[in-house]
């Protein structure tokens, strides 16, 4: 994990008078999980959605794999590797869980084979959305209706939604959000499982998941970054502990 992949530079995000995201920056290295932790309204899900592009920045820089997408539209983000999940789930519930795997890719690949046949009957669509159903333990569920899933397994089924772009940057905003415990570590393995295959950048209010899973956290404060280190630097930091961990420990 030498090599950066993502640098944030100062980035600012306002809505008003409230700075969502004050001069922020962080680095994510090829290859590791980086958490984002912090209170709530810290401006974690803001960041996330700049680096996607779905928020536009008014200030800073953003490069990407070498490259400034500051500008950039969400879509070509995703084109340029970069693939997010969301705190509430986005599926299509009446689809099953194959349907919805290879909906995905199709959007991504922007082709519609044959528009009107159903997906699951495309085998350019199945193969793959079968592997990435298989990554996530989801490959029995294909056939379920996506609404008949578990809380959990809807989450599973964003993460191999997302997969199936091949992104060399996953973005994951709060993926164990109102599961159980039990859940909660079928997720944890299934994000494990991802780790040097693929660049994690994650935020997630579960303490436990964050400190099983990070190799880096960057701990945020009212928009601005205190503190980034490993999980030991971060647990033993005491202007952590006060801002944030001392109600989590």
């Amino acid at each position: 994990m030498t090599e950066v992949l993502l640098k944030i530079d100062q980035l600012k995000k306002s809505f008003g008078g409230v700075l969502a995201t004050n001069n922020l920056s962080l680095s994510v290295y090829t290859g590791e999980i980086h958490a984002v932790i912090g209170p709530n309204g810290a401006g974690k899900t803001t960041m996330i959605s700049q680096v996607s592009g779905a928020l536009k920045s008014d200030g800073g820089r953003i490069t990407f794999d070498g490259e400034d997408i500051t500008r950039l539209s969400a879509p070509a983000r995703s084109l340029k590797g970069i693939s997010r999940t969301f705190q509430i789930t986005s599926i299509f519930q009446e689809f099953s869980t194959l349907e919805n795997v290879s909906l995905a890719i199709q959007a991504h690949d922007g082709h519609s084979f044959k528009f009107w046949s159903p997906v699951s009957q495309e085998p350019g669509l199945v193969r793959p959305a079968m592997e990435a159903l298989e990554v996530v333990g989801l490959d029995l569920r294909a056939d379920v209706l996506a609404r008949n899933l578990s809380h959990g397994e809807k989450r599973q089924l964003e993460i191999a939604m997302a997969l199936v772009s091949k992104p060399k940057m996953l973005l994951l905003d709060e993926p164990m959000a109102g599961m159980g415990t039990e859940e909660s570590k079928r997720m944890v393995k299934i994000l494990n499982g991802l780790k040097g295959n693929h660049t994690l950048l994650l935020i997630e209010h579960d303490m436990n998941a964050v400190f099983a899973l990070a190799d880096q956290i960057t701990v945020l404060v009212y928009g601005s970054s205190i503190i980034s280190g490993t999980p030991e630097e971060i647990r033993s930091n005491p202007e952590v502990r006060t801002a944030y961990l001392g109600d989590e420990e």
